[in-house]
């Protein structure tokens, strides 16, 4: 039996994106954002409501992305608290923010993988902002890189958000191969 839940937009799992921008005045910040994925193979999208963040991607036309990991749980979920607006969360969190050498935004070294992304396009949607951003460079750290070069998401343990449990969760096991599994129904 199935029960309807209205207009619920639970979606599991969630990204957990942590957003790297500078401000006007160079100062790093970052952001936990949930709501964001790829939307074409060199893009990336973003949602982001009224922040720091917002000014700083529209004042630079830049930003990066680091998939958070198990090893950074703690740092992912306070750059969502926190906000840039009345505290210097790059400091805080004690990570190591770096400006990247491809767009005008920091790279944080601790996060395995980190997708440095121009704005494209900026799109209003409803007292929100949706970025969309060209990845020009990905930067990962060689020890997520399988024998072939690939990036190994079971090396890196990248974290969802489990919105209705308000919990974070790693991303798990390998359950099939993708357009291999359904041949069973070919």
């Amino acid at each position: 039996m199935k029960k309807d839940l209205g207009s619920a937009s639970e979606l599991f799992p969630q990204s957990v994106f942590i957003v790297g921008s500078y401000d006007e005045a160079g100062v790093p910040n970052a952001m936990n954002v949930a709501w964001g994925g790829a939307c074409t193979r060199n893009e990336i999208a973003i949602n982001i409501g009224d922040h720091k963040t917002t000014e700083n991607i529209l004042a630079k036309g830049a930003f990066t992305v680091a998939p958070a990991d198990a090893a950074h749980v703690v740092e992912a979920d306070y750059f969502g608290m926190a906000t840039g607006r009345t505290v210097n969360k790059a400091e805080k969190s004690g990570l190591t923010f770096v400006p990247s050498a491809h767009v005008d935004a920091p790279v944080i070294e601790e996060f395995p993988l980190t997708m440095e992304c121009i704005v494209r396009d900026v799109q209003d949607w409803g007292g929100e902002k949706r970025f969309i951003g060209e990845v020009v460079n990905t930067r990962v750290d060689e020890a997520i890189l399988d024998e072939e070069g690939r990036v190994d998401f079971a090396r890196m343990r990248p974290i969802v958000y489990d919105s209705t449990r308000r919990i974070y969760r790693v991303v798990g096991e390998e359950v099939g191969g993708a357009w291999d599994a359904g041949r069973a129904l070919m």
